[in-house]
């Protein structure tokens, strides 16, 4: 049976969840994926898992979530041969996706730039947790600590309880979504111009375009949403990961090592924990007890101090927050629209950055009915139909003003 896509070759340079799961997607599509992984290790979700729980006892189920319809090329991509060989690939490939952080591809010869040489027609796609310039430009961009960012995890959990991270990886898999229809609508550019394209797609933007409702709330009422008495949490997770109180507010602390959060934290008694099956079965006697110590901290102060040591963390911040975000006033991403009725309203806009053919709105949301007469006339309906249609209540024309 053919499939949509089985004459697209993508070269597939990601690792963990965003990048993966976009590739995924097109591969169930029929795409011919070529997984580019690092000899030995391969892709870093290769290492990691839930409870300590192996599939088959030796295969992490995360990996095999995001990775089906895939064939694997393990090359070393610093060895001057890795050029020649992907160059070769770039030649007769249609897609080039990747998820490292900002300029570390570049670097070692395989940027838009470089594959453009080698095929101008190439689309190259690359994720990243804020853009590739800007205020957190060069921190990690790990789910948990976007949702903190954008205002989701604050409104999400138990009222009287702290700020809750959705029990999923919302910002990689929506980051996912974005990068495959940005690549779709490139291919299909192409089609019609002969021309390929850079695509830049980031979580922290696309988490906020998928709050667009409580976003576009909060805005426009000048108040944050209140959260229910109900809370989620995700079960499979093993300490530190989790929100973490301060004496000024709240972090978030994602996957790191474990004895580099003691040595932050002055506590080497802590490190009775540090055991793959003791920090899952203990983890909330160890939460406990890392957040005594947090809470001695100002959020800014534990920050600086974690991210000097590259631990992945992040603020919590709320809603009305995130609006004057340096990263997000950088980015651009929130925006106004001229509504026909209510007259201009704050959104979030287009999240994704294509090269050639960039997003724009171009029409506000319609009242019902608004554009009816023009889009008959446009399909060629005539005016008398039109007029019989709307005296029937077929069709409706929307009064404005």
């Amino acid at each position: 049976m053919p499939k949509a896509l089985q004459d697209i070759a993508v070269l597939d340079f990601t690792h963990l969840l965003q990048g993966p799961f976009a590739t995924q997607l097109l591969g169930d599509m029929g795409a011919d994926i070529i997984k580019i992984e690092r000899p030995g290790q391969g892709d870093l979700f290769r290492t990691m898992t839930f409870k300590n729980r192996w599939v088959g006892g030796t295969e992490s189920p995360n990996f095999l979530a995001w990775n089906r319809n895939k064939r694997s090329l393990a090359i070393d991509l610093k060895a001057p041969e890795a050029k020649t060989i992907l160059y070769k690939i770039a030649e007769k490939a249609d897609v080039v996706v990747q998820n490292f952080r900002p300029g570390v591809l570049e670097k070692l010869g395989f940027g838009y730039g470089d594959f453009k040489a080698v095929n101008p027609r190439i689309i190259y796609c690359s994720g990243s947790g804020y853009g590739d310039s800007g205020p957190y430009a060069s921190r990690p961009g790990q789910d948990m600590l976007i949702q903190g960012l954008t205002g989701l995890a604050a409104a999400t959990g138990r009222g009287d309880g702290a700020p809750t991270p959705v029990g999923s990886g919302f910002a990689d898999q929506i980051g996912a979504m974005n990068m495959v229809y940005s690549i779709l609508s490139a291919l299909y550019w192409r089609e019609r111009s002969g021309q390929g394209q850079e695509i830049k797609v980031d979580l922290m933007s696309g988490l906020l375009q998928h709050q667009n409702q409580e976003m576009v709330w909060v805005m426009n009422f000048n108040e944050n949403l209140e959260r229910p008495s109900s809370s989620i949490g995700h079960p499979g997770m093993d300490a530190p990961f989790g929100v973490y109180p301060t004496c000024d507010g709240w972090v978030t602390i994602a996957m790191s090592p474990y004895n580099k959060l003691v040595g932050v934290l002055a506590k080497p008694d802590l490190l009775v924990y540090d055991d793959p099956q003791l920090l899952f079965d203990k983890r909330d006697e160890i939460w406990a007890k890392i957040a005594e110590e947090t809470r001695k901290w100002t959020s800014r102060d534990l920050l600086e101090a974690m991210l000097a040591v590259d631990i992945w963390c992040g603020e919590i911040k709320q809603h009305l927050d995130v609006v004057d975000d340096p990263q997000v006033k950088h980015s651009g991403v929130i925006t106004t629209y001229e509504h026909a009725k209510v007259g201009p309203v704050k959104v979030v806009g287009p999240v994704v950055r294509l090269s050639a053919t960039p997003p724009s709105i171009d029409r506000p949301a319609p009242m019902v009915g608004q554009h009816t007469q023009e889009i008959l006339r446009e399909y060629g309906i005539d005016e008398g139909a039109i007029e019989s249609l709307e005296m029937r209540g077929i069709v409706v024309q929307a009064k404005i003003g």
